[in-house]
């Protein structure tokens, strides 16, 4: 371990190598803080379910539109710099939200002003996440691409191991803190990640322009032109490195074409050229994406997250208000959710590789219907007569929801590698986890009409059974539309 971590170092330098991992531990370690911003919700502000579902929909919108940010990070530096400044300027909207909540407590006291910081926030890590994917990226090309998978790898390991100990010591601090101090704990990750950025040299483009999507010469390369999705087909070592990610969702690989800027008296002006650079972005992905073979997949997995409406927040209040269930065991559960996220992994990995991309996802949304049932019985009460704990249907029931979905997410990360057609894979696949995140968003959105609907409020969950029942008949829809799943589809591919 510690042999294959100084090969990296010597690979890609120390500065790099920590700033990567901070990152990623920093994304794994947010659910030390936003359990605190659901308290927050809940017991200061007052909310009920479905208002307190319908902040966190708004507050992670800036992960649906992470195309953007490489897009703009992509043709537009500053002063001369592609990747630091965006970096420096996302960390810096990381860490101030979190500080105004800390400090000022009348900031967090109202549901607008909570809205637009808790945005802001999720916008700087959004960006965050999309500026060093792109980093690792451009780190592994040439003769660096030996380390691709190892880099990959000891990302997703800071995230896992930031994931855990955000869990662990989210339950304890809120037990013995106050939520403000919270956030001013949870402040000095990204202040160390800015301090980090300037550790890391960025070399310049001395007036070049970089694009990496072809141009309307190039378009021989979006039209006719797809991944074969049999065993046989595209990418085996990109589906095995993205079967080590979450979410999630993650890394990028840029194919760049160096574009030299022409003087001003005989050519464009900067502005000009930057604008053209976007322009090509733009058409490039709209052209690939209305291509059936992509569209029918991605529409799937949309339809997948808005047809069913998430109802996690309201249970997070039904196990707080009604159970009493204390912070440091949810915290406990979350840890709990991080291993079933990998037992999923590894079961994936081993054995359903192989099977065909449709049964898969059909299993995994039986599979979500049959969890259904565990809260069916928690809301039901049925387990105390059968002398089940609380605690015990919780904890399972958070290590079996994490697992399958988790085997629902590695066929969406692997056929979106299959479905990227050659030059814009690193944007296109941005792109894809945009999809997945939106969907995710709406998802959230209609819990929360849901809840509202069915006039399920904090202290008063008379109707949350019938609530979940209905989620559980909405998670069989997806089934009947897995025809716009490509037949053949595996979950492997060839090299």
């Amino acid at each position: 371990m510690i042999e294959w971590i100084k090969q990296l170092k010597t690979a890609f330098g120390l500065a790099f190598l920590w700033l990567v991992c901070l990152i990623y531990f920093t994304q794994g370690f947010r659910s030390f803080v936003w359990t605190a911003v659901s308290y927050q919700l809940k017991d200061r502000l007052k909310l009920s379910p479905s208002a307190s579902q319908f902040v966190f929909s708004i507050a992670f919108f800036p992960w649906s539109i992470k195309p953007i940010y490489g897009i703009l990070s992509d043709c537009i530096p500053i002063k001369g710099k592609k990747r630091i400044p965006y970096l420096v300027i996302a960390t810096v909207m990381s860490l101030v939200p979190w500080l105004i909540l800390g400090v000022n407590e009348t900031s967090g006291s109202s549901m607008w002003h909570l809205i637009i910081l808790l945005t802001v926030q999720n916008l700087g890590s959004a960006m965050a996440d999309v500026v060093v994917d792109a980093m690792i990226a451009e780190a592994v090309r040439c003769e660096k691409a030996l380390f691709a998978g190892d880099l990959q790898s000891i990302s997703w390991l800071a995230m896992a191991f930031g994931g855990v100990c955000g869990s662990l010591l989210g339950g304890y601090a809120l037990t013995n803190l106050k939520i403000d101090i919270i956030f001013l704990l949870f402040s000095v990750l990204p202040a160390i990640q800015l301090f980090s950025c300037g550790l890391l040299e960025e070399n310049s483009l001395d007036g070049e322009v970089f694009s990496e999507f072809p141009n309307s010469s190039d378009s021989h390369l979006l039209n006719g032109k797809t991944n074969n999705l049999d065993e046989d087909s595209s990418l085996e070592k990109k589906s095995n490195v993205s079967a080590r990610k979450r979410k999630k969702s993650k890394k990028t690989q840029f194919m760049l074409r160096r574009v030299q800027t022409q003087s001003p008296g005989k050519g464009k002006s900067l502005a000009l050229q930057w604008f053209q650079s976007l322009k090509d972005a733009t058409y490039s992905l709209c052209r690939a994406f209305k291509q059936p073979i992509i569209l029918r997949p991605m529409a799937w997995f949309f339809i997948a997250h808005i047809t069913v409406p998430n109802l996690s927040t309201v249970m997070f209040y039904y196990q707080t208000e009604f159970l009493k269930l204390e912070a440091s065991f949810l915290g406990t559960a979350r840890v709990i959710g991080w291993l079933g996220l990998m037992i999923g992994t590894f079961t994936y990995n081993q054995y359903l590789k192989k099977m065909k991309l449709r049964r898969i996802l059909m299993l995994a949304h039986i599979g979500l219907a049959f969890l259904n049932l565990f809260d069916i019985v928690l809301v039901s009460r049925t387990n105390v007569a059968f002398g089940v704990s609380d605690k015990a249907l919780v904890l399972c029931g958070s290590a079996l929801s994490d697992a399958i979905n988790q085997l629902k997410f590695m066929p969406f990360l692997i056929l979106s590698g299959q479905l990227c057609p050659p030059g814009i894979e690193g944007t296109l696949f941005a792109l894809f986890m945009s999809i997945n995140n939106f969907g995710s968003t709406v998802g959230s959105f209609v819990g929360a009409g849901l809840a509202s609907l069915l006039n399920i409020s904090s202290g008063s969950f008379d109707n949350l059974l019938l609530g979940i029942a209905i989620q559980l008949f909405c998670t069989l829809i997806p089934i009947m539309l897995l025809f716009l799943i490509p037949k053949e589809a595996t979950g492997i591919a060839s090299n």
